[in-house]
């Protein structure tokens, strides 16, 4: 249940946080809202007896703030340009921060194509600690640079919460890998900070695990949450993941949050890339989160699955095709 108070004095307020505790010992008060989040919480007689109760939202599954029944809609804005409601935005970079001449040249690119967000790994979670793991705070800078001079939004993933500052510093949002998804002290973390956060799935992640994960940073008090379907792990070795579209529509209906999608890593393969965005942005998600490279053989990280500048740029000629505006390509 969410409950809404209509009143900021404490001393009305506190004799109903001391009851609800008590019933429902995990809730959580939201001061700046005035807004009590108690799961399982009784609307009883008790309850009713105080004074000062706004709105009641009863809700009937384990997350509540993600919940569509706690609000229809979130539209998040990031230096002005919308993510969510009919909006539809294109996040495009490669995967690694390689060098300066690579990723001015891709913000190059990507304002030629009207795309407003430049997503890059300044620090990378890899598999072997054998592989690239990119350039750390200098890939940051490099970054951050490209896209003041290119007048672009910052995407930039946070592998671990010694980091937050450094990447808070150069990044307008803040992306939480799949295997980070599960990482719940570092979502609660983030819920205390005021930009937004990519939340990827996690690789075997069911839906409602995922919409608790955005419940730990909405309830440390960040609002500002976008939910990317990235593919889950199979039985099938023939493709790197399976692109649950499905789940496109499927959180719509259950949650206000934005949801994008990353046929990237969905596919793990180049070849697919075009004919999953078309059909994630077909099946309602606002927008794509997608790895472009200069020179895809040449990457550091990454390099089956990366667009040719030429290929994003049919990507976006295609996506303007079909997709009814406003666009953020």
């Amino acid at each position: 249940m969410i409950i809404r108070l209509n009143t900021a004095d404490q001393g009305q307020i506190q004799p109903l946080l001391d009851y609800v505790k008590q019933v429902s010992p995990y809730c959580k008060w939201h001061k700046a809202s005035l807004t009590i989040v108690a799961p399982k919480m009784p609307m009883d007689k008790h309850l009713m007896a105080f004074s000062h109760l706004g709105e009641f939202i009863e809700i009937d599954t384990p997350y509540q703030l993600a919940s569509i029944k706690a609000k229809n809609e979130t539209i998040i804005e990031v230096k002005g340009e919308p993510i969510g409601g009919n909006h539809f935005s294109m996040m495009a970079g490669p995967c690694s921060v390689e060098d300066e001449d690579q990723i001015f040249a891709t913000a190059a690119l990507l304002q030629r194509l009207g795309i407003k967000f430049i997503r890059g790994g300044a620090y990378k979670p890899r598999t072997s600690p054998y592989a690239f793991m990119g350039l750390g705070k200098k890939g940051l800078q490099m970054l951050s640079a490209a896209a003041k001079a290119y007048d672009l939004r910052v995407v930039t993933e946070i592998m671990d919460l010694s980091l937050l500052e450094e990447v808070a510093e150069h990044a307008d949002i803040l992306q939480v890998g799949s295997r980070n998804m599960h990482n719940f002290y570092m979502l609660g973390e983030l819920g205390k900070i005021n930009k937004p956060i990519l939340l990827k799935r996690g690789m075997q992640a069911k839906v409602t695990e995922w919409l608790l994960a955005a419940e730990y940073i909405l309830s440390g008090g960040n609002p500002n949450v976008i939910l990317c379907e990235r593919g889950i792990r199979s039985f099938d070795p023939e493709t790197r993941n399976v692109m649950d579209i499905g789940v496109i529509p499927l959180i719509k209906e259950l949650s206000h949050l934005p949801i994008i999608a990353d046929p990237s890593h969905g596919t793990g393969k180049a070849s697919r890339v075009q004919a999953l965005s078309l059909a994630a942005a077909a099946a309602g998600a606002h927008g794509l989160l997608i790895e472009t490279h200069p020179n895809p053989e040449k990457a550091l990280s990454d390099s089956q699955q990366a667009l040719t500048f030429e290929e994003l740029g049919l990507l976006v000629t295609q996506l303007k095709a079909s997709i009814p505006t406003p666009m953020s390509v």
